[in-house]
């Protein structure tokens, strides 16, 4: 179904939902950082030096969720040791997708992680998005001592 099948009233419930879920998002977030709102609607901060953004998308009726995506880490030689050592991190988190992108100035490790969050109280939320990006955190360090502690923007 199109959007423009959509029916106007359903498409307003949706905005409904997604706008409260990212109004409990920041409020849970704001316990431990400082959050903006974009243009779009999208949340971000910064833990650490790790940038992140929530976003919030109704996927199915009475599916909700957030999806947080945290940079990790930017413009990384482009090393195989570097890569496979993201690949093992991958494997052993729980809490996130790691995305490596290879660009003209190297290499980008990304986390990604979407929840079901509708319905969850500020604690709940707040100690799942802290799982997310204190891994983020913990990750971008590992992997800039991998490439002999050289600081990254």
């Amino acid at each position: 179904m199109t959007d423009s099948e959509i029916p106007s009233d359903q498409r307003a419930g949706e905005a409904a939902k997604t706008a409260e879920l990212l109004a409990a998002a920041r409020e849970a977030l704001e316990r431990y950082h400082e959050v903006h709102t974009d243009d779009d609607g999208a949340l971000t901060f910064r833990h650490g030096e790790v940038p992140c953004a929530v976003q919030a998308m109704q996927l199915a009726e009475g599916l909700t969720v957030l999806s947080l995506t945290c940079v990790v880490a930017w413009d990384l030689p482009d090393d195989g040791t570097l890569a496979r050592s993201a690949a093992e991190r991958a494997g052993q988190g729980l809490f996130g997708t790691l995305g490596v992108v290879r660009t003209e100035r190297g290499m980008d490790v990304t986390l990604r992680y979407a929840f079901p969050a509708e319905g969850m109280g500020a604690t709940p939320l707040s100690t799942m998005l802290m799982l997310v990006v204190s891994t983020a955190s913990q990750l971008r360090t590992e992997l800039l001592d991998t490439v002999g502690g050289q600081d990254r923007p």
